[in-house]
């Protein structure tokens, strides 16, 4: 395997405009994440009260709890780089949070086809925080935010934890009980 670029280019010291540039890059990220989080945390309790069985309910009040959490742990890692805990309007977030919000709409109430579209919807949330939580985590590493880097590590395990309770509850009879109805 080739590769285009020496482990030594790979590993250089960021000048330090190079580095503002993407420390305001990773500052900017946060404030996308912790928008994000703030309205999930509000969705989270209207997907839960909309699911028909109790273990989707359950889960999406564990990563209720878990967003509140991460809230928190967003708010350190301002501290920690020296930056005021802000809120940017996230695009994605509004976006995926209204796609649930149509799923609720156009499926019966009490169905395991509601339960099937909510677990898409969650899931699609899911892959964004892990996207984001992944990439804010490495940026934090190269500008040499390891205690940032950490809490960043800690919520993307949370997340993909919670991407998988997802498709454990979907493969193991959601989807079967879906296609039934």
């Amino acid at each position: 395997m080739k590769t285009t670029k020496s482990k030594t280019a790979a590993t250089k010291q960021i000048t330090e405009q190079d580095g503002e540039k993407l420390k305001e890059l990773f500052v900017d990220g946060l404030k996308d994440i912790y928008w994000a989080e703030k309205n999930l945390a509000k969705a989270l309790v209207k997907l839960s009260k909309s699911a028909t069985s109790e273990e989707l309910k359950s889960a999406f009040e564990l990563h209720t709890t878990q967003t509140e959490q991460q809230i928190v742990t967003v708010e350190q890692v301002f501290e920690i780089i020296g930056e005021k805990a802000q809120a940017k309007k996230c695009a994605a977030m509004e976006g995926l949070i209204a796609e649930a919000n149509e799923i609720i709409e156009s499926t019966e109430k009490g169905t395991m086809v509601r339960d099937c579209g909510l677990i898409m919807a969650a899931q699609k949330v899911e892959h964004y925080e892990i996207a984001s939580y992944g990439t804010l985590r490495n940026i934090a590493r190269t500008l040499g935010y390891e205690e940032a880097a950490t809490l960043l590590q800690q919520t993307l395990d949370q997340e993909g934890e919670t991407d998988h309770i997802l498709t454990e509850l979907a493969e193991s009879y959601v989807n079967q009980e879906a296609s039934a109805e």
